[in-house]
């Protein structure tokens, strides 16, 4: 299933002036169409699966992908407009075929000659893909729909620069433009489905935490932190028969320095856990600080002010808020503190909608981003400093319609162990 507005796509488009969007990005070929990119994604490529979004809702999604399994998608999506380009995969079909009295090099022959349109010289296939004839066929497909003098956007916050090249040669016709605005602003509110991955994420990720929490030890060094929360996190899929989970990553210190990739547990040590969880490609992104049984005053303050600076920030974040206003309302917070010579780039960011943990729109003092329903985020108060650890407080959430729901469920404060 797509998770693309078509509504919103259009709004967007029309705004900037575009007849379509052309995404190449697997993800993003993905969103607009609910299909799998195929194999060809494996180089992080263009051409190998690409969608067409043209900006009128009623007109048809097309897709160019390898003809690999282009029958099962297909049959998945008949209301998309499906094209192939030819992969490396060898490729033959003998179902139908009458074997009796035909030996097998003949009847595979006969196979593969119907295959090539009844034509008895077959032409090789490429290396891996062509870029340049899958743009061929994108163009044929855009000049059957009425497109072949269109003004399109492209991902080209993803595309090589070598592709978009190949792009522009194999179909020049086009006035071809960035529109990867058009996807940031598309991607950044999520459909019911996204918004339920990203949910899941987050429980997978908090029974982690509470893992590495009940688990840790004098002597524990990042590398055991990072055991003890993937371990609460595979118990989780298991407990929960949660099949999403696709991948998870983090980030763990230990100790007064929380750069040096080492230290270890030890009475007073801050530690710090900055973890994710990808269920069916949709980023969580949660953090928090613990100390091993008593903080020393500094940590302790700075925490403190870190608590505070949150929960100003957090009670700024509203349907048709500004993100710069959360941001200005979490440093002011800081200052007030007395902290004026604390200055972050932002104090988070969207989630769910790229590869990486962090994404476009930031709570950043130049954002001119508005706050709508459907957004999920990460909202954020890390503190860094060497001699005293990483103390930090980072929450995934969701924009409702009169409001916010946090989606973990995990204590605020410094909590101690041991």
């Amino acid at each position: 299933m797509a998770d693309l507005d078509r509504q919103r796509a259009r709004r967007l488009l029309n705004e900037r002036r575009l007849d379509a969007l052309v995404l190449t990005q697997p993800e993003n070929f993905t969103y607009a169409t609910g299909l799998p990119a195929g194999v060809p994604a494996m180089w992080r490529r263009a051409g190998g699966a690409t969608a067409l979004v043209p900006s009128d809702p009623a007109a048809r999604i097309g897709a160019v992908v390898g003809d690999l399994n282009a029958d099962v998608l297909a049959r998945r999506a008949p209301e998309i407009a499906l094209r192939t380009h030819p992969l490396w995969i060898d490729l033959v079909d003998i179902e139908g075929l009458d074997p009796a009295g035909v030996d097998t090099a003949a009847l595979v022959t006969e196979a593969y000659r119907l295959e090539n349109g009844g034509e008895a010289s077959f032409p090789p296939r490429p290396t891996t893909y062509s870029a340049s004839g899958a743009f061929a066929v994108l163009g044929d497909l855009l000049r059957e729909i009425g497109l072949d003098r269109a003004r399109i956007g492209v991902d080209l916050e993803f595309m090589p620069a070598a592709d978009f090249a190949i792009l522009k040669e194999a179909v020049p016709e086009i006035e071809w433009v960035d529109g990867s605005e058009v996807l940031r602003r598309l991607r950044m509110v999520k459909s019911a489905r996204e918004i339920d991955c990203v949910r899941r994420a987050c429980a997978l990720s908090d029974a982690g935490f509470h893992a590495l929490a009940a688990g840790i030890e004098a002597g524990h060094t990042p590398k055991d932190m990072t055991r003890l929360w993937r371990d609460g996190v595979a118990a989780a899929v298991l407990a929960r028969g949660e099949p999403g989970l696709t991948g998870l990553w983090d980030y763990m210190s230990v100790g007064p320095d929380p750069w040096s990739g080492g230290g270890a547990v030890v009475p007073g040590a801050i530690l710090k856990a900055d973890v994710g969880c990808i269920v069916e490609g949709y980023n969580s992104d949660t953090a928090r600080s613990f100390v091993y049984g008593e903080p020393d005053r500094i940590a302790r303050d700075v925490h403190a002010a870190l608590e505070t600076a949150y929960e100003a920030g957090l009670s700024a974040i509203r349907p048709g808020a500004l993100m710069r206003d959360v941001f200005e309302a979490t440093v002011g917070a800081m200052r007030a503190a007395g902290y004026p010579g604390y200055r972050r780039g932002h104090y988070g960011h969207s989630i769910g909608a790229s590869v990486g943990s962090e994404e476009w729109p930031f709570f950043a003092a130049d954002s001119d981003v508005v706050l709508e329903p459907g957004m999920t985020l990460a909202f954020e108060t890390p503190f860094y400093g060497k001699g005293i650890g990483a103390l930090t407080i980072e929450d995934s959430l969701l924009v409702t319609e009169t409001g916010i729901e946090i989606l973990n469920d995990l204590p605020r404060h410094l909590v101690r162990l041991g």
